[in-house]
């Protein structure tokens, strides 16, 4: 009788909970469905309908402009040009860390990925100092040979900045992928006289080649969706700067600006399907795993050494060279037509913290509540994808990842379309109207990488231990809070941190959102500064500031990763 009894029970346990997970299902969905999928069906609306009908009309007419035709040329340019210069740096740098056994290695790695904490619209505030026309370089150029290079006019000023930013997502990635290429297949080629590049072009780089297309893919969207680094090198005749333009000084009504959030949406879409159809083409794995160790790492020394290290100083030297010229700059009271600043004072981090503020405590209080909302809705997701008993999750996971392949630009046109003509009471106005908007933004754009990380931590905890907890009494809720929600505590203070740092240095849709000046995040902040010449010190002072919050964020995300993702607090 205490059987059927504890049957019965179990039952109706089991029906509540799936009953439970059902209603937590249907509000995520409406929730991402509301701020993911509807935006960006309004904006594909307008940019594909004249009236009421369907119309390929405002797209024959972008081909039309040559300012549009010219801007998409410069985009995917600028995209290809990053993967392509970025390809050269990081592609030797991967090799030769993972290959070779050398003093100073794990320093060479750490360093190249440093360019990744400068935000890369600070980067091109501070490779105006060093290469612009009156930067260092062209200082000495002039002073020695009598003539300057403008090396940061245009397109190619942006592909610079663009390619010393994002050129480590290739190192990393293909840094991981060549350290798991199977020695053994490396050694039966060297027995067979393939030796040198002939190695690397036939055997190495093939089989590393998902990890490197990985890289490539990442470099060639930001790159595509990068607004802050054409705006702040004033060349605005590319896709992500002309979309800003015709919404901000045209209005939301301007059909072209949909379209251009249209093209740019279908660029990343379509790299994404080509990176995969060509991933597919052939089959990259192999029976045995490789190892970043002493095993496949050999011992240089001579002339081999001296290029190796001679390589990794110049790339590096260039790469970091940013970093310290915005630091002088912050600090600098006159830096004008002179190698070094002629004079220093503290008076720009005065005016930063104690005269405007506003823009420091914005951006705490907008990134550490997107923060907090990824981290529930990471959490909620992850547990459904993983434990939850519901058809159509996939749908969910899908809509939640989607963010990924939208740029910020067309998801900020998206929410300027929905959510300005509608009142809302509390706010007294559009939600548009009110700094709510960003901390939305923020959220949507930063979930993706709050939910792989709860994802990775929800997989980490074993299901006997939720089990053990409901053997001894504790229902599907409680043992969420008490068991799961715990356990997971390290994936999510990782994915909340992730957010708050990518957030604090989100330009492309913060430019467009922002609805007054005093609402201003630290990324509007160092915008507005270096408009004017008198405020380029302040800026950089705000850029160094940004520099710091995603520097150790960095660091603690590491940590917390180094400690195991799904159990960062020990108990």
């Amino acid at each position: 009788m205490a059987g059927i009894l504890d049957r019965i029970r179990a039952r109706f346990s089991s029906q509540e909970t799936d009953r439970a997970q059902l209603v937590v299902f249907l509000l995520l969905l409406a929730l991402l469905g509301m701020f993911i999928v509807y935006p960006i069906l309004r904006v594909l609306y307008v940019a594909f309908t004249l009236g009421n009908t369907l119309t390929l009309t405002h797209f024959l007419n972008f081909f039309e402009r040559d300012l549009f035709r010219e801007a998409l040329w410069n985009s995917l340019l600028a995209g290809l040009m990053a993967v392509l210069f970025g390809s050269l740096i990081s592609l030797p740098l991967a090799y030769f860390t993972v290959k070779y056994d050398f003093r100073g290695k794990i320093l060479i790695r750490t360093l190249g990925i440093l360019p990744l904490v400068m935000p890369p619209f600070v980067g091109a505030i501070a490779m105006q100092l060093i290469l612009g026309r009156s930067g260092i370089v062209n200082l000495l150029l002039l002073r020695w040979f009598g003539t300057t290079i403008p090396f940061m006019d245009g397109l190619p000023g942006v592909i610079i900045v663009q390619t010393l930013h994002y050129f480590p997502f290739i190192l990393l990635n293909a840094s991981a992928s060549l350290a798991n290429v199977d020695p053994s297949l490396e050694e039966m080629a060297q027995n067979m006289g393939a030796h040198g590049f002939r190695l690397f072009r036939k055997i190495t780089l093939p089989l590393m080649m998902p990890g490197y297309v990985a890289g490539a893919l990442l470099v060639f969207i930001k790159t595509v969706d990068d607004l802050g680094t054409p705006l702040m090198l004033n060349y605005t005749n590319m896709l992500a700067p002309q979309a800003y333009l015709r919404i901000t000084n045209i209005g939301v009504e301007d059909k072209a600006g949909y379209v251009i959030a249209v093209i740019l949406v279908l660029l990343s879409l379509f790299s994404l399907w080509i990176a995969m159809r060509y991933l597919k083409l052939s089959e990259y794995a192999t029976t045995q795993r490789g190892t970043t160790g002493s095993s496949i790492a050999k011992k240089i020394t001579g002339w081999k050494l001296t290029v190796v290290l001679g390589f990794c100083v110049l790339i590096l030297t260039i790469s970091l060279l940013p970093h310290l010229g915005i630091v002088l700059m912050s600090f600098a009271k006159f830096w004008s037509f002179s190698l070094l600043p002629k004079a220093y004072t503290l008076s720009h981090y005065a005016e930063i913290f104690v005269q405007t503020p506003h823009f420091v405590r914005n951006t705490l209080v907008y990134c550490l509540m997107a923060a907090g909302i990824d981290v529930v809705l990471g959490a909620l997701i992850a547990f459904l994808l993983v434990r939850g008993r519901i058809a159509g999750k996939g749908i969910l996971d899908l809509i939640a990842t989607l963010p990924l392949a939208i740029p910020g630009v067309a998801l900020a046109i998206g929410y300027l379309r929905v959510f300005h003509s509608y009142e809302i009471p509390i706010l007294g106005g559009p939600l548009t109207s009110s700094w709510l908007i960003l901390v939305i933004a923020y959220s949507v754009r930063r979930l993706p990488y709050t939910l792989r990380s709860c994802y990775a931590a929800m997989q980490q905890i074993h299901e006997s231990l939720e089990e053990a907890a409901m053997n001894l009494g504790a229902n599907r809720r409680r043992t969420y809070f008490k068991v799961t929600f715990p356990l997971m505590t390290g994936g999510l203070v990782a994915g909340g941190i992730i957010s708050f740092i990518t957030s604090s240095v989100e330009l492309s849709s913060t430019m467009m959102l922002v609805p007054k000046n005093e609402y201003g995040p630290l990324s509007y902040g160092i915008y507005v500064y270096m408009q004017s010449a008198v405020g380029r010190g302040p800026g950089a002072s705000l850029g160094v500031v940004a520099i710091l919050v995603v520097a150790i964020g960095t660091y603690v995300v590491n940590r917390i990763f180094k400690e195991g993702a799904g159990s960062a607090f020990k108990m």
